[in-house]
């Protein structure tokens, strides 16, 4: 879905930076060129367009060749949101990436280019862009007019400066006959936990689609969330605990310098959602995890959306306005699949029964007490309605499926974990008997969080084990969170004996989960890293399982 006001809202604002730069101009137009090159000449200012005018030739001036002392794109290229005619290309210009980005506070023209092949002796489309300060100097092209189903590559272009070349792809017209469709999904890719082998296994990979299903920075300062002994921490988070918009904005530029990261983002377009950790954990639409006092929270989650929409490949629609930002959005892969794509955070109503495992208390089953909010809701359940697709997917963030815990004291009531699904049994029972009572086809749940393989079950009645399987859900691993110690069966102890429906887990960190999807079948295969505290870590599939089409759950 896309919001037309914030698309005009967004060409506004980039016709007004670039009048800006014409004012700049006429301004210097008078001067000689002596004087210009002295007013242009310190790095990185963007005086390309100044150039072009004294030259008469849209060639790059030494001046602009020489204008930045570093590349200022060392954060990478992304894209993502592909749609049958178009895709989102993104870039962000910092000569100082995990120091304020180190750019002159103006705005940059930046040229794009989207070919047939990598080498670019086919341009299909070309165009400038301009990278505002108020933006981080960030880019967000939303490139239309692309053929359907097919796979381009795009690069950027800034004073001379040429940035890596990414590639993408757009979706299938919807009503297009599908026979296959490859994709990946990932989550909770903590910085200090390990090196990101399974992101660098992902771009090896060449999936049609990558969604990334939240935990994408974490927020803590260094050492805060520790899993290993100091010495023994692979690596160090740069900056303190994250409460300003200066701060999460280095710290997604610390994760873009990482060239597994930046890999993976150039090999597949991205289809982002956010869970806690890019903002703070466990929060609740605007309530803080207690007992942290709620004064100027706000603020806080309002600069963690604007950093969040700086570094990801999103339209213009999604672009903050406050501490409120439009992340949940709709995806189709021609027949074959349509992915809802949640936001289980923003809208949320506060951990009904507290914070942790605890047993579930009446306001658990309060109709008023929500996961998405009304309003994502309805239109979830309107999408569900309206789908024609074989395969209805819900890429969203927390695990789905009952997990009864035991609390430890024979015969005392089970625990659930507040922040997922079960401290939201109402809220779950509204969309798993939504799809049971309109015969919705082929739902799979797409899940992150929990730093741990699973496939569940997703049942009728989590109490009867012989109920109506509605649909499955498949929870990768973290891409690092957690670690690498051993931790295989962690997690078991507080299932076993109880939740039948949770047909296969394994507790080990660090790992991804890869889709290969036909008509006919759903195949997952789990992939896990060797030994996340190696950058150059092997990684395998320890796992596939398979979903048949009308034949819901584990098989």
């Amino acid at each position: 879905m896309v919001d037309h006001r914030m698309s005009n809202a967004r060409a506004r604002f980039e016709r007004a930076m670039i009048e800006r730069m014409n004012r700049r101009r006429l301004l210097v137009s008078g001067a000689s060129a002596a004087a210009l090159t002295a007013a242009v000449s310190f790095p990185g200012r963007p005086s390309r367009l100044i150039a072009q005018d004294l030259a008469g030739t849209s060639d790059a001036s030494p001046v602009a060749a020489s204008a930045f002392a570093s590349t200022p794109f060392s954060l990478g290229v992304a894209s993502g949101d592909p749609l049958p005619t178009g895709v989102v290309l993104w870039t962000r210009l910092a000569v100082s990436p995990r120091d304020g980005g180190g750019m002159a506070p103006l705005p940059y023209e930046v040229r794009w280019e989207i070919a047939n092949d990598d080498a670019f002796t086919d341009i299909v489309q070309t165009g400038v862009a301009i990278a505002s300060p108020a933006l981080a100097h960030s880019v967000h092209v939303d490139v239309t007019g692309l053929a359907p189903a097919r796979e381009y590559y795009y690069r950027f272009m800034a004073s001379g400066e040429v940035s890596p070349t990414g590639r993408t792809r757009t979706a299938p017209e919807p009503d297009a006959a599908v026979d296959q469709l490859r994709f990946a999904f990932t989550s909770c890719a903590h910085y200090e936990h390990g090196y990101f082998a399974a992101y660098r296994h992902i771009a090896e990979n060449d999936f049609d689609v990558v969604f990334g299903l939240g935990d994408y920075i974490y927020e803590m300062g260094p050492g805060e969330y520790a899993v290993y002994d100091d010495e023994e921490a692979p690596r160090r988070f740069t900056g303190d605990a994250l409460l300003d918009l200066g701060l999460f904005r280095n710290r997604h530029a610390l994760y873009k310098t990482d060239m597994d990261l930046q890999a993976a983002h150039a090999s597949a377009p991205w289809i982002v959602t956010w869970d806690d950790h890019e903002a703070e954990n466990d929060y609740a639409a605007l309530n803080r995890e207690d007992p942290r006092p709620q004064a100027g929270f706000p603020d806080l989650v309002a600069a963690a959306y604007q950093a969040y929409y700086e570094h990801m490949p999103l339209r213009a629609s999604s672009m903050p306005q406050g501490p409120n930002m439009q992340l949940y959005r709709e995806f189709t892969w021609g027949n074959l699949a349509e992915f809802q794509t949640l936001d289980t955070r923003q809208y949320r109503s506060d951990q009904p029964c507290g914070e942790g495992a605890t047993v579930r208390c009446p306001a658990a089953l309060d109709p008023s007490t929500t996961m998405l909010g009304p309003e994502q809701e309805r239109w979830l359940l309107q999408n569900l309605d309206e789908s024609q697709a074989i395969w209805n997917v819900l890429a969203q963030q927390v695990q789905m499926a009952e997990l009864e815990q035991g609390s430890g004291e024979a015969g005392s009531p089970g625990q659930y974990w507040q922040d997922s699904w079960p401290g939201y049994p109402e809220a779950r029972n509204r969309i798993l008997s939504h799809v049971m009572s309109r015969g919705i086809s082929n739902l799979a749940v797409l899940t992150g969080d929990i730093h741990c393989h699973w496939a569940n079950d997703l049942k009728a009645d989590w109490a009867d084990p012989n109920s109506e399987t509605v649909g499955t859900e498949f929870i990768c691993s973290s891409i690092t969170a957690g670690g690498a110690v051993d931790n295989a069966d962690f997690f078991r102890e507080y299932f076993e004996g109880r939740n039948e429906h949770i047909r296969w887990f394994d507790g080990r960190h660090g790992g991804y989960t890869g889709v290969t999807l036909t008509p006919q079948t759903w195949t997952a295969d789990y992939y896990q890293v060797d030994d996340v505290r190696d950058a150059a870590s092997a990684v395998q599939v320890i796992n596939t399982v398979v979903t048949e089409a009308g034949n819901p759950g584990v098989q």
